[in-house]
Formats: structure tokens, sequence, C-alpha cells
């Protein structure tokens, strides 16, 4: 990706601005690059302004590791947003998981404090969610009193990406979970909630969070006050890439052998017509 303009396949017109830029995922045994600072992306961001081109509809942030560059990112939102008051700004609160972090300890509070408040879409894993709130989730209850809590921090729609819950179809099954918060025309608000069971796959891959915050936040553009509907899409075009990845990297690797992560590179432009039109394989469950 570079910091230039483009088009995605589901028609958004795309400004792309790198918070690192890495020879290769780190997932890899080895990896060189630069990490984006504060002053970096305040020197990109004049430039858009300087030229009015600072109008839009959308801003979706994922990795970083950097304190001040986050919360740089809290300040062009907040003046975007001043810009377009319908702007939804969806956020990737990237900080680790299975029990682990993998970005600096001193980012969880400009996520909890400061990032959270002013996004509109938040799409954690299950351990990103416990951090944020203070709470453990060990049941399906924890985990929508969990979401609720982090409605009440800020965002409108809350997506668990995975969590550690075991499904009723067995261990062989990845349980997540959605919530929406939506004012009906009487000022009244009202929560729709939802479950969905994805198949496992025996592999790890990298860029499965981003693809799922990129689809949420395209399927969402398409069904704004239909959780399921979106989560459904977002969910499915994950199992399609992800089949034919695991596909493409065992017949590379050969009988027997585990893939490489180079095998296990996403297969993206391979989905292209997964990704703009999926036949949905995963039925969400409306709670």
């Amino acid at each position: 990706m570079q910091n230039n303009r483009g088009y995605s396949v589901l028609g958004f017109e795309v400004d792309s601005i790198n918070s690192v830029q890495f020879s290769n995922h780190t997932g890899y045994a080895h990896w060189k690059g630069q990490v984006l600072t504060a002053d970096e992306l305040n020197v990109l961001y004049e430039g858009i302004k300087l030229n009015n081109v600072n109008h839009y509809d959308y801003v979706l942030t994922g990795y970083t590791r950097d304190t001040s560059f986050l919360e740089t990112v809290v300040d062009i939102v907040q003046e975007l947003k001043r810009l377009n008051p319908k702007l939804v700004y969806v956020c990737d609160p990237v900080m680790g998981d299975q029990g682990s972090m993998y970005v600096p300890e001193n980012i969880l509070p400009v996520y909890r404090d400061k990032v959270v408040a002013v996004a509109d879409i938040l799409t954690p894993n299950q351990f990103e969610a416990e951090l944020l709130t203070g709470r453990k989730i060990s049941t399906e209850k924890d985990a929508l009193e969990v979401m609720d809590l982090l409605h009440q921090m800020g965002p409108d729609m809350v997506v668990l990406t995975s969590t550690d819950l075991i499904s009723p179809h067995g261990d062989q099954f990845l349980v997540a979970l959605g919530s929406q918060k939506m004012v009906r025309a009487d000022g009244t608000t009202s929560t729709q909630k939802i479950r969905m069971e994805m198949p496992k796959v025996d592999a790890v891959f990298v860029g499965t969070g981003d693809l799922f915050a990129a689809m949420l936040l395209a399927w969402t553009h398409h069904h704004p006050k239909d959780l399921k509907a979106a989560c459904e899409k977002t969910v499915s075009v994950l199992h399609h890439v992800i089949k034919r990845t695991i596909t493409y990297a065992n017949k590379m690797a050969g009988p027997g052998k585990r893939p490489s992560p180079a095998q296990l590179e996403l297969r993206m432009v391979q989905s292209k017509k997964d990704i703009e039109y999926p036949a949905i394989v995963v039925e969400a469950i409306v709670l």
C-alpha cells in the first residue's frame, strides 16, 4: 500500500497511509523497516489539508506501535468529524492475542482513554476487549456485558472478531460476537446482538484481522442498520479467503509438511470475486 489514491474492489476511493513500512509482516523470521512518527503523519495530513481534499466518509486504523502517532490519529479524526459529522471511524485496536501483547504496553491507555471514545465501529478480539474494559470473558454473558461496556465508552458497533468461547458445535469452531446500538425515530435506543461460528483452520494467518475490519467497514456501508447481514458477508469473505489460502499453502508445502509464512500469505487477488460477491457460508444467530 502507498500513500496515494486508489480504488478498492468494493468501490471505495481510498487514501492509505502506512503506520509502519516493513519489508514483510512480522510473522516471518526476519523483518526490517520503519515506523511512521506522529510528526511524519502530521506532515502528510497537512499536505492533504492544503489541497482541500480532507473530506472523508470513513477512517480505518489498525496496527501501530507508537503512542504519539495514535494520539495524532485521534486529533485528525476529531477534525475530520467536524468537517463531516457523519464520518464513521472504524478502529481495529491491534494490541495482542491469546493473553499476550505484541505492541508496547503504554499504548493500551491511549486506546482505552482516547481512541475508543471517538470510534464508531470497534473490532477487538477477546483479549483486546478484556484489556480495554478490565473485564475477563469466560462466558457468552461476560462477552455481551463487555460489549455493552465498550458501547458506553463510545462505539455504536462492537464486533469481537474472535473469542475463546466454546461453540455448541464443538471445539472446531471459532465464536465471534457482534453488537450494534441504534437510535429509533422516537429517540429511544435498541441494541442488536449476534453470534457467529466459523470453522477453524489449523494454521497461523497474518492479516485476517485487517481484512475483517476492512470488510466490516465495506459491508456496514451497504447494510448500515443490519448488523447480521454485514457480519455474515464479512465473515464469509474471511472464510473464502482462508480456505483458498490454506488449499494453496498445503499444495505448495507438499504432503505432511507445514506451510511457511510465505506460502500462507493471504490469497487476496485470487479472491476478488469472493470479496465482491461473497457466498454466505456463515449464518449469524440473533441473540
